[in-house]
């Protein structure tokens, strides 16, 4: 049961909505007027707002209305409002939906589709609840591992990351390799840092290499180190990254670029903990804990003789599945808020741009996206046209290149279970532009 609030100040309408949705199980309270209206919702928990345009007879610019959703938004910004009005200014009426308002009905009104959007209105908030308590666990989730490990700044809300996360705290005590898999710009680096910051090592060195950026020529010498005389150019003796990171962490980052010759000698390193310099017979020890990285799919380089099998069951130890940005949709917004740079906001339209948006950079074409959103932006608020994404849904009332057809709405509606809203937001139309389909069609609610 669902309470609803009626704020209109027609007897007969007050009555008429109060027995249509009284006969529907609904807790319904009435205001003759905007005061009385919000004095209710100061002292009542309410699932649904219907409001009139206009509270005296000789009123038809609709002022009184528009003061009035805009003093629930600011009040009460979760609260689905419904405008219920024989005004007919469209433009304004667009405009308060763009500004948040749940839908509009013109009067007299069908009880039947009233009563369509009321019921498909109370299941979205019912799943935006849901949504937010979800929400909410995994905040209280992070928070409990924030409190007991350096999770080195990173920002996530998603489940995914945060089983990537709990992993990566569990297994940062144990001297092992760990091997962190995904695509690029996904965030392995970061993973590496939490696994160095919650170590036995952690006040050791932590070594990085992009190996995937080192010359084929010079990776050997980078790695391990090299003598006066060893290559062309070589004045003096150069100390390698496993020399740099003993006692510590060495993170190789793109591994599956490193040479044959390479990962035969990180292979004895592995096994032994003992290299030479390029050029040199002395044998050196080490002791360093590796943390290696890669977008490649190293069970196919095996295949093709790229990759070294003996090597990679050595560093795959423990593995990490990074997952891509879209696959983690609920962290994008958090990131992208992270990212903001100034006194500038992300608009409502530009929030589900970036929702809608593939991202194939993953979090570094989001961090990319938004400084540079911010740093050309004219306004206070970030817009669709500041972030320059290809996006299918970039306004409440942009409509696709093509109309969808019957099969797509009835496939869509079947997916929604029926909630006009959800089926709208897959289609990319508005729910006027869904039911105006639907009308067309022949298609019932």
């Amino acid at each position: 049961m669902a309470t609803i609030l009626i704020i209109d100040d027609n007897d007969a309408v007050r009555t008429a909505l109060e027995v249509l949705l009284s006969m529907e199980g609904h807790r319904v309270m009435t205001a003759s007027s905007p005061d009385e209206g919000l004095r209710i919702l100061m002292r009542e928990p309410v699932d649904l707002v219907i409001q009139d345009m206009n509270f005296r007879k000789e009123a038809t610019s609709g002022a009184e209305g528009i003061a009035l959703f805009n003093s629930i938004r600011e009040r009460h910004p979760s609260v689905p409002i419904v405008l219920l009005t024989a005004w007919t200014h469209l433009e304004t009426a667009v405009d308060l939906v763009k500004a948040g308002a749940a839908d509009y009905l013109a009067k007299p009104w069908d009880d039947a589709r009233l009563m369509t959007t009321v019921r498909n209105l109370l299941e979205l908030r019912r799943l935006t609840l849901e949504q937010e308590r979800a929400a909410r666990r995994r905040a209280d989730s992070r928070a409990a591992l924030a409190s007991k490990f350096d999770l080195c700044g990173l920002i996530f809300e998603s489940d995914a990351m945060r089983d990537v996360v709990t992993k990566a705290t569990h297994v940062a005590p144990a001297d092992v390799p760990v091997l962190i898999t995904g695509p690029n710009g996904s965030g392995k680096e970061v993973i590496a840092a939490i696994i160095q910051a919650n170590s036995s090592v952690r006040r050791g060195p932590f070594v990085k290499v992009n190996v995937g950026a080192l010359p084929k020529d010079l990776m050997e010498a980078e790695l391990f180190g090299a003598e006066a005389g060893a290559y062309t150019g070589a004045t003096k003796v150069r100390q390698g990254r496993f020399e740099a990171a003993d006692g510590g962490t060495l993170f190789l980052d793109e591994i599956g670029n490193l040479s044959i010759e390479g990962q035969a000698k990180l292979l004895r390193v592995l096994q032994t903990g003992e290299y030479e310099r390029l050029g040199s017979s002395a044998t050196r020890r080490v002791k360093v804990r590796l943390i290696s990285a890669t977008n490649t799919d190293l069970p196919t380089a095996i295949a093709e003789g790229r990759f070294r099998e003996d090597l990679f069951y050595r560093l795959n130890v423990i593995e990490l599945r990074v997952p891509p940005l879209a696959e983690r949709k609920e962290d994008i917004l958090p990131l992208a808020r992270h990212f903001m740079e100034g006194e500038r906001r992300l608009g409502s339209a530009a929030q589900r741009a970036l929702c809608a948006h593939s991202w194939p950079g993953n979090v570094r074409e989001l961090m990319n996206t938004i400084r540079r959103a911010s740093l050309l932006s004219t306004g206070s608020e970030i817009t669709p046209a500041d972030l320059s994404l290809q996006s299918p849904l970039t306004s409440n009332e942009m409509l696709p290149e093509r109309e969808p057809d019957r099969a797509e709405i009835e496939s869509a509606l079947a997916r929604a279970r029926g909630v006009i809203a959800r089926a709208a937001r897959e289609l990319g139309l508005s729910r006027q532009a869904l039911y105006r389909r639907m009308e067309k069609l022949g298609l019932k609610e």
